[in-house]
């Protein structure tokens, strides 16, 4: 995914940011449930920061066992990125 997110073309990357995004954010907020810490705002740090947030929290995720539609957001997003 980290691939094909380089070689969008960037307004693409750019109509597809805030998707992105907002699956980081709930990640974020899955994690930090799981957890039991305080959640709070991941950083914009603009679209070519996204994927490696992405990879973070798709980390975290698996690691605090925090979402059981992670495959199924994945997926869709990949789709999205076709």
């Amino acid at each position: 995914m980290l691939q094909r997110w380089r070689q969008l073309p960037l307004e693409h990357a750019v109509s597809l940011a805030p998707r992105v995004r907002r699956l980081v954010q709930s990640l974020a907020d899955q994690v930090a449930q799981a957890t039991g810490v305080r959640p709070s705002a991941v950083p914009d740090a603009g679209p070519a920061a996204l994927m490696d947030q992405l990879t973070v929290m798709i980390y975290d995720a698996s690691a605090a066992a925090a979402t059981s539609t992670l495959a199924d957001d994945l997926a869709s997003l990949r789709r999205e990125l076709s």
